[in-house]
């Protein structure tokens, strides 16, 4: 059976609206919980950034839901030290119901100390050291390391939760879905890939793997589409370009390209639920353990009450969409 999951967007919403925001995806019946890291939102549009790990404290305080990063980058802005030691904490907190999710980053938010950006093999080698060494600090003892790309000095964590948490590594490519299968727990994408999807699970033996997507919910289509493609055109984006491009400013140039009507061919904008629930079928009949879906724009309490009486329920088999 799947689960479904609200996606906390940081690069949109502040700190304390999105508590508000899982706490009452909570009450509807969302079951899991994603939650973006970055250090910029992909354009100023979207206005914010708060730190996850600062975030994840606060929603193990505010509700019971099970958190996964979608995703964290432990290689270039964050070492993974203290990526394990906030991973370790956080499990804590949430009493087991943490999930690490991890990938090769995106310029946009690591190249900000000023490191260059390395090449997609270099990014991919720097994270399988990087869960490696993290495992290591999960064991409890003290760690001295010194690998290609890292090093600890007798570093240890104190503070562990009883069974360190599972790691689920992102995929867009083969390449890096070859990568989560061989080193993750699990796997995150964001497209209903059955190609990418049944290559990690041939490649993991059968692991699970989690999905998002975003939606718009307003009153009519044509301001769902105003609002996706003011506040996220800058995912119509081809290729690598997410990848490489440094600075909001770049995205938003490059979002230029993105015209209103691809805008609103690949969003699913609007008040109909069963064009909201259209939007999660595709990788539920994919096979994806858990599914999660984001709001973009103001309307994320109308749209997360939707889901509670229409989508979930249409989803789950127990009524149809109104």
């Amino acid at each position: 059976m799947t689960r479904f999951g609200y996606f906390l967007s940081c690069e949109e919403y502040g700190p304390a609206e999105l508590v508000e925001q899982a706490v009452r995806a909570e009450a509807a019946g969302f079951e899991c919980l994603w939650i973006s890291d970055h250090f910029h939102p992909w354009n100023d549009e979207q206005g914010q950034s708060p730190f996850v790990w600062s975030v994840i404290g606060a929603l193990s305080q505010a509700c019971s839901l099970p958190v996964t990063t979608a995703v964290t980058c432990p290689t270039t802005r964050i070492d993974p030290v203290l990526v394990a030691q906030a991973a370790a904490t956080s499990a804590v907190l949430l009493e087991g119901r943490f999930t690490l999710g991890l990938g090769s980053g995106e310029a946009l938010n690591e190249h900000i100390l000023g490191d260059a950006w390395p090449s997609v093999d270099v990014r991919l080698e720097m994270l399988e050291e990087a869960v490696e060494l993290i495992r290591k600090l999960w064991e409890g003892d003290f760690v001295n390391h010194r690998g290609r790309h890292y090093v600890a000095d007798t570093a240890r964590i104190y503070t562990l939760p009883d069974q360190p948490p599972p790691i689920f590594i992102s995929g867009f490519g083969a390449q890096a879905t070859d990568v989560a299968a061989r080193i993750g727990d699990g796997y995150i994408t964001t497209s209903p890939d059955t190609e990418l999807l049944w290559r990690f699970r041939d490649g993991s033996g059968g692991k699970p793997a989690q999905a998002g997507t975003k939606v718009a919910w307003a009153e009519t289509e044509d301001e769902g589409v105003e609002i996706a493609h003011r506040l996220w055109g800058t995912s119509g984006l081809p290729g690598e370009l997410a990848q490489v491009l440094p600075s909001p400013r770049h995205f938003e140039q490059a979002a230029q390209l993105v015209t209103p009507e691809q805008t609103r061919d690949s969003v699913v904008c609007g008040s109909d639920p069963e064009r909201h629930a259209g939007a999660l079928r595709p990788f539920v009949e994919a096979g994806f353990e858990d599914v999660y879906v984001a709001n973009m724009g103001p309307h994320w309490r109308e749209m997360i009450d939707m889901y509670a009486e229409s989508v979930l329920p249409s989803l789950r088999g127990d009524a149809p969409a109104r």
